[in-house]
């Protein structure tokens, strides 16, 4: 390379960034040596900002434009103004272009559950999650505060902070709002709100902003969800009754259930004619009180023995008691053909054909068969 080719490459220096990772809050303009040249030109982006650091301190932060780098408006030291050093200037300058744009879609959550005071259930334990965005308001502040001089500075190394910072608002936010659990999937806007006023200030410290902040979700522990989810299976459900009679209505429907339809309507009905005769017992002046070890519950009364009468010649006798019928039949007043008949029974009866009397004739032997010839 020549003097004119060098000394042509000490005039034209152009000084831009353009980013397509998506990720990077601030980029160091590299030049060999950290020299910047009399003239250059600096075209900062919208979006964009462009901090210059002049001997390790901050100089200027510039806007979006186009700027030309001179010795009459920036307080630098071009190689060309020092001849006795070889071309090469013992000052030292820097630029790094900082991104101003907004950050979106970052993921923020709690780790552990945060537990509250709800005036309905009493202490919970709640987990949240949510978005939030943010961008960098002060470039100056956000560089000597966050950067340092770290070339490339994205945004995954100061997300965990910030997330942090959000747990923590939010936690104290949550404990102060009063607001009850079963209230708060229709306040999480306002939530959002208070915890990102909460923040503003400290993260502004870091020179950053934080436009938005979304809760997607507030949730119970699993165990207190599925006893909730119980609580309003019975209210849907309504009238109990109603609801199993339409269970057995269903199962008989069904292919192979129609025993289980059966016994679910069986019993339904038992508990249906228990409930009315408690009520029937009650009377008028409500329901008795259950039996304790004081009053002890009274054996069932005995079964009624059934009487029977006998037809005979056109005339009847009795009522005659199981156990005087026996002895009839010893003596030979009842015989497996007499007629007798008992209340609740359909007509008269031939006795052998009673199954309570027919196992009387078994003590005795049958008449025998008469004789053959």
């Amino acid at each position: 390379m020549g003097i004119f080719d060098f000394l042509s490459g000490q005039f034209i220096d152009v000084i831009h960034w353009t980013d397509d990772t998506r990720d990077t809050m601030v980029w160091r303009f590299e030049r060999e040596g950290h020299e910047i040249k009399y003239g250059a030109k600096l075209t900062v982006r919208e979006g964009q900002a462009a901090v210059f650091v002049h001997e390790g301190q901050l100089a200027d932060v510039f806007t979006p434009g186009l700027y030309m780098l001179e010795t009459n408006n920036m307080p630098i030291m071009t190689s060309l103004q020092h001849w006795d050093h070889g071309f090469k200037s013992p000052f030292k300058s820097e630029i790094y272009f900082v991104n101003t744009t907004r950050f979106n879609d970052l993921k923020w959550g709690t780790k552990n559950p945060i537990i509250a005071r709800d005036p309905e259930f009493g202490p919970v334990r709640l987990r949240a999650y949510g978005t939030y965005s943010v961008r960098v308001s002060d470039p100056a502040k956000f560089l000597t505060e966050i950067v340092g001089t770290d070339g490339e500075f994205t945004m995954d190394e100061i997300s965990y902070q910030i997330r942090n910072i959000i747990v923590q608002a939010f936690s104290r936010t949550l404990a102060s709002s009063g607001i009850p659990v079963l209230d708060m999937a229709a306040n999480t806007r306002e939530l959002g709100q208070l915890v990102g006023k909460d923040i503003a200030a400290q993260i502004a410290e870091y020179g950053l902003a934080m436009p938005e902040l979304y809760i997607e979700n507030i949730s119970l522990p699993p165990a207190v969800e599925a006893v909730m989810d119980k609580r309003t299976s019975i209210g849907v459900v309504g009238n109990l009754n109603e609801y199993m009679q339409f269970q057995a209505a269903e199962a008989l429907g069904r292919d192979g259930a129609g025993g289980a339809a059966m016994q679910t309507g069986l019993g339904a009905g038992l508990g249906m004619s228990m409930a009315q005769a408690a009520t029937a017992q009650a009377g008028p002046w409500g329901a008795r009180p259950a039996p304790t070890a004081a009053t002890p519950v009274p054996p069932p009364p005995p079964p009624v023995e059934k009487v029977w009468h006998i037809a005979k010649d056109g005339a009847t006798s009795g009522p005659f008691s199981k156990a005087a019928m026996g002895r009839k039949v010893t003596d030979g007043g009842l015989a497996r053909d007499s007629l007798v008949w008992t209340p609740g029974q359909d007509g008269w009866q031939r006795a052998e054909d009673v199954a309570e009397l027919a196992q009387l004739f078994t003590v005795m032997p049958p008449p025998p068969p008469p004789p053959t010839a």
